[in-house]
């Protein structure tokens, strides 16, 4: 595994962004784990935040991109942070774009903030999360509306690796299957798995045999297969 996926794990614990204990989701699942990426509330947060993005980013779609697109809302300050981090890291200056829930219609109209998309622009979407992939098929329209886009693919922090509506596949595979583009993440719930199991962070485990229990749980009836 990647020392920059090593470290996302970390951080997300340390920022208690990813809990462990037992969460009823929207889906009505009862899940042993949840991440909220609202959680995140500070300056160094979001700075240090941008930067796992952009490296996943950069090992997964390499920066030959025009746009980042966040949907809103939690996708606003992911797309922000995000480039700034590419600009800092790599000297690349990538757009933002991202969408409001309603159209302005005074002075800075329309639904988009940040940039404006053009026809043949590369667009890259980022997410903090996509269970169902309900806000992807809100997006993707959208894009498509503003012009004619390419969109490279989707970025996300963590993979749930869990059957989304289709009940067969993932929500990531279901999103590649019906769209065409490519969904990642920076890191998998496996990888966290391995990573957390019996290993202390800041001195304490966080993924113990009963934690651990109860995701094999989990994931024998809603994993992937």
């Amino acid at each position: 595994m990647e020392d920059y996926k090593k470290e996302f794990i970390e951080f997300m614990v340390d920022a208690h962004v990813l809990k462990f204990g037992e969460f009823t989701l929207k889906s009505g699942r009862k899940s042993p784990f949840f991440m909220n990426a609202g959680a995140y509330k500070y300056g160094s947060q979001l700075l240090k935040l941008g930067e796992f993005y952009a490296r996943a980013i950069k090992h997964t779609y390499g920066l030959d991109f025009d746009v980042l697109f966040g949907p809103a809302y939690k996708g606003i300050p992911l797309a922000v942070s995000t480039v700034m981090a590419i600009s800092k890291l790599y000297g690349r200056d990538i757009k933002y774009c991202a969408n409001r829930k309603e159209i302005k219609d005074h002075g800075d109209k329309g639904i988009l903030l940040g940039t404006r998309l053009h026809e043949g622009d590369r667009v890259l979407i980022i997410e903090d999360v996509t269970t169902s992939g309900a806000s992807i098929e809100e997006t993707v329209p959208i894009l498509y509306e503003q012009a004619d886009v390419d969109i490279v693919g989707l970025m996300v922090s963590l993979n749930r690796q869990e059957v989304g509506k289709g009940g067969k596949v993932s929500a990531l595979e279901e999103i590649r299957q019906k769209y065409g583009f490519s969904a990642s993440a920076i890191v998998t719930m496996e990888e966290v798995t391995r990573y957390l199991y019996n290993r202390p962070v800041d001195g304490k485990v966080i993924i113990n045999d009963e934690i651990k229990k109860a995701l094999d749980a989990y994931y024998a009836e809603y994993g992937i297969k």
